[in-house]
């Protein structure tokens, strides 16, 4: 017998749609939030006269893409090709490929460029440079190479005052377009204090690399940073041209606790249902297990451990008080709070809504947004590119 075939569920709502005619678990995004999240990095940026260059690796979506850009310099971030792919497709041409590029991906990088992006990757690693180099030379690709700095987070990168920063740019030679850097561990600051000591610290190894290789002759036109806390908390970019934050975008309830957004702005949630109850135990599950939210316990070391995610009713509101997905199997989500549930108002097909710890994650399991207009009205549905 052959494998049957799978078709997709027919659309039978006209739109706009409302929650009750989604299927569950899906993903929600509230337009209003997410405009004024925009607003607000968008303002923080400018007062330092640098270049905002949202990084898509959360929203992975052309429709946040270009709210995200309006009124700004146009370039946006990627994680991966097949976002730079995507976003070109798009119609996006200034696109920086953020994570370190190998060998066996310059082909691909090429032919971005050979279609008319400025696509520009990232390196730390000296012998792969003069494989770019290279791959330049052998196919005529003109890429367009960031040398990556390490600025405390540890991750990826070469240290400012290091021989390695040098031996990279050397090997790069004119196809050197600057430094980058990623203040990843602004994610451990408890305070904005913190945050704006680790901005410091970002901005200075950035400015150092990039003072260090026009010593040595290269060009750096371009000295990206970014991370959201640091580009919100940044009280002095100078000598920066660029800022590379993403999640602001969302906001999710570990950026809320780190200082990096407001409980009220958090634009994305989880629409799920009851599907068990079990008032002895004062929990009831919903649809959404780890799969629909992700496993992610970024909150266990915050200052608030939400579990997998905050519960609220199918409007956005704390109607459950404190009650959180305590425990998160592959499609089931256990729901528990410390005062007891108001089951009355938890009858099985239920809708909820869940606040993600770490919306990165989350939104990951996704293919699409259905983006909220206000109440329960969804107004469209916004694609979201996945993969690499």
């Amino acid at each position: 017998m052959g494998v049957p075939t799978v078709t997709a569920r027919p659309e039978v709502h006209a739109w706009p749609r409302r929650l009750a005619d989604l299927a569950t678990p899906c993903l929600l995004l509230d337009r209003a939030k997410l405009a004024r999240n925009l607003e607000i990095m968008a303002a923080a940026v400018k007062r330092h006269g640098i270049a905002l260059r949202p990084h898509m690796k959360t929203a992975k979506s052309a429709a946040v893409a270009r709210l995200a850009t309006a009124g700004q310099a146009g370039g946006i971030t990627v994680s991966t090709l097949a976002e730079a792919e995507y976003f070109a497709r798009e119609g996006f041409r200034d696109i920086l490929y953020a994570v370190g590029i190998v060998p066996a991906k310059l082909d691909r990088a090429a032919e971005l460029r050979r279609v008319g992006t400025d696509l520009m990757v990232v390196t730390d690693d000296a012998a792969t440079a003069a494989a770019i180099s290279s791959h330049a030379l052998a196919t005529g690709a003109q890429h367009r190479v960031l040398v990556e700095v390490d600025c405390g987070e540890h991750r990826g990168g070469v240290a400012p005052e290091s021989e390695a920063l040098i031996a990279v740019g050397q090997a790069l030679g004119p196809l050197c377009a600057g430094v980058m850097t990623h203040a990843g561990h602004s994610y451990t600051c408890r305070s904005i204090a913190e945050i704006e000591e680790v901005a410091e610290l970002e901005r200075r190894a950035a400015v150092t690399a990039a003072e260090r290789l026009r010593s040595a002759g290269l060009p750096t036109p371009v000295i990206s940073v970014g991370s959201t806390p640091t580009a919100l908390h940044a009280r002095n970019l100078a000598g920066v041209t660029e800022t590379r934050p993403g999640v602001y975008m969302f906001q999710d309830l570990f950026q809320v606790q780190i200082g990096s957004g407001a409980p009220e702005n958090m634009a994305v949630t989880v629409l799920a249902s009851v599907i068990h109850r079990r008032p002895a135990e004062n929990r009831v599950v919903i649809d959404a297990g780890g799969m629909a939210l992700s496993k992610d316990r970024s909150t266990a070391s915050a200052p608030r451990d939400y579990g997998f995610g905050l519960v609220l009713d199918a409007f956005g509101r704390r109607s459950f008080g404190d009650a959180i997905v305590e425990r998160a199997n592959q499609e089931h989500g256990v729901v528990t709070a410390p005062m007891p549930l108001p089951f009355d108002r938890l009858e099985v097909g239920t809708l909820v809504r869940v606040l993600p710890n770490h919306v990165c994650m989350t939104a990951a399991a996704y293919d699409r947004y259905h983006v909220l207009e206000g109440g329960d009205v969804v107004g469209e549905v916004w694609p979201r590119v996945n993969g690499w």
